[in-house]
This record gives C-alpha cells, sequence and structure tokens, in this order.
C-alpha cells in the first residue's frame, strides 16, 4: 500500500490538543469543509488549552522582556509548560497509556513536509503549540518532542501554521477525503516519486485557444502513464529541481 493512503486504520478518534492564546480562530477551521466533517463525524477530537488562564498577575500575563535586552516580548517558559502539561493531561485523561507527540511551531523548526504529514498522522495522541510575540522562551524546548515550522517566513502567531499542519495531516486520516485514492496521487507522494504532480485538464476542452494535450484523450493508459511522469519530471525541474536531485540520489543509494 502506498505511504501515501491513509495512514490510520483503527476506529478511534485522533485526539489533538492546541495551546493557544486565541482558540477562538479554530471554530471556523473546525467546522467547515474536510476538517468539519473529520470533527463532527468523529475522526477527530479536538481541546483547546488557552494560554490566558495558566498567566500571572493581575492581567494574567504569558510574556516579559528578553533577559539582555532587546526588542518585543518573549514568552514565558513557566506559563508555556504549564498550558502544555495541561493540555497532554487533558488528552491522556480517560486512556493514559497512548503516549502524546508535542510539537513546537516556530520558524527555528524543521521545515514541515508532505512526508512529516504522513508520519504526525500516525499518532494517536498530538498537542501543537502556538506561539506569539517574539518567540518562545528558550527552555520551552526541553519540553517537546519536536519543532516545525511552514517555511522560512514569519508570521504573528502560531494559529495558522497549525491550522496548515493539522488540515495536511488530518486530510490523510480515513474517510476524511471521502475518496481515499485522492491522496494516493499528488504533489510529493509516493505514486509521484516525491515530484511535483503532472499537469492535470478537464472540461472544456478548448478554452480561449488552449486545448487539452490529444494523449489525454486518446484513451491509450500507458501512453497516458508516460505522459504524467514525464510531464511531472520537467515541471518538477523547472519549479523544484532540488526534488528531482534526491529523486536522482534515492535511486542511486537504492
Amino acid at each position: 500500500m502506498s505511504q501515501d493512503a491513509p495512514v490510520r486504520e483503527t476506529t478511534l478518534p485522533m485526539q489533538i490538543a492546541i495551546v493557544t492564546l486565541f482558540p477562538e480562530l479554530f471554530g471556523p477551521f473546525f467546522s467547515t469543509s474536510l476538517m468539519g466533517r473529520a470533527h463532527e463525524s468523529g475522526v477527530v477530537s479536538v481541546h483547546y488549552e488557552n494560554l490566558r488562564p495558566h498567566g500571572l498577575g493581575k492581567h494574567l500575563s504569558v510574556d516579559d522582556t528578553p533577559y539582555g535586552g532587546g526588542s518585543g516580548m518573549v514568552m514565558r517558559a513557566d506559563c508555556t509548560v504549564a498550558a502544555l502539561e495541561a493540555a497532554c493531561a487533558a488528552l491522556t485523561e480517560t486512556a493514559p497509556a497512548a503516549p502524546v507527540h508535542r510539537v513546537l511551531l516556530t520558524p527555528q523548526g524543521k521545515r514541515f513536509t508532505q512526508a512529516d504529514a504522513r508520519r504526525l498522522a500516525e499518532q494517536s495522541r498530538l498537542v501543537l503549540v502556538c506561539g506569539r510575540y517574539e518567540g518562545f522562551d528558550e527552555r520551552v524546548r526541553g519540553f517537546v518532542d519536536e519543532e516545525l515550522s511552514l517555511g522560512d517566513f514569519v508570521v504573528t502567531g502560531g494559529e495558522v501554521p497549525a491550522m496548515c499542519l493539522l488540515e495536511a495531516v488530518i486530510r490523510l486520516l480515513p474517510g476524511v477525503l471521502g475518496n481515499d485514492d485522492s491522496a494516493r496521487e499528488e504533489s510529493f507522494s509516493d505514486e509521484c516519486q516525491g515530484l511535483l504532480e503532472y499537469p492535470q485538464y478537464t472540461r472544456p476542452l478548448s478554452f480561449r485557444g488552449l486545448e487539452v494535450p490529444e494523449v489525454l484523450r486518446s484513451g491509450d493508459h500507458a501512453k497516458i502513464k508516460r505522459y504524467r511522469e514525464e510531464q511531472a519530471s520537467l515541471r518538477s525541474a523547472e519549479r523544484r529541481p532540488e526534488l528531482v536531485s534526491e529523486l536522482s540520489r534515492r535511486k542511486a543509494g537504492a
């Protein structure tokens, strides 16, 4: 079976906890489209651990000025770890045997890939920690299993990256896409050898002088397969040459 097929066979929901200062941002996300279906059907269950109640003082502050000076505020280790531990406890209070995988969302983390999505989709319990301000006190990193980033850019907080990560993961769970084959033959999948997906066409046959390639109308499945493989290689070489280089390295090492 392709690794890009749905990866979890259990009927138990995937338990997700999100540590955030803004849990309300996730309401529309988990009530719309495929993510709404996954939530409502019980494929996933979601717990929100609001950071604010773990804050200190009159204003329940979760950030402070950085030691050594500098601009901005840093999220405190004591408040963040307290929220993280509360999130883990919320997931394990019914059945503490299964482990909880803890992820810190930060620009300094490893770049998130489709392989990571497949790997995380195999987890039974997942906690995502969303940052704000100038980032986390360095000591927070000792309390998570890994750090992930969407890429080489910075956003205001970790909530939007968390949604992107969760959508990539949850769509791989059984029954979420409706047709499980949809996740097999797409960009970065094993079926595409880790390359970009080939060009896709549908009706109309002709649009403003642009025609659907004749080979796709031929009905010759062998020719169509060769055409798509060629187009995937050409597109990847043009747009993401590092993917082609990585494929060459894998074949050389096989």
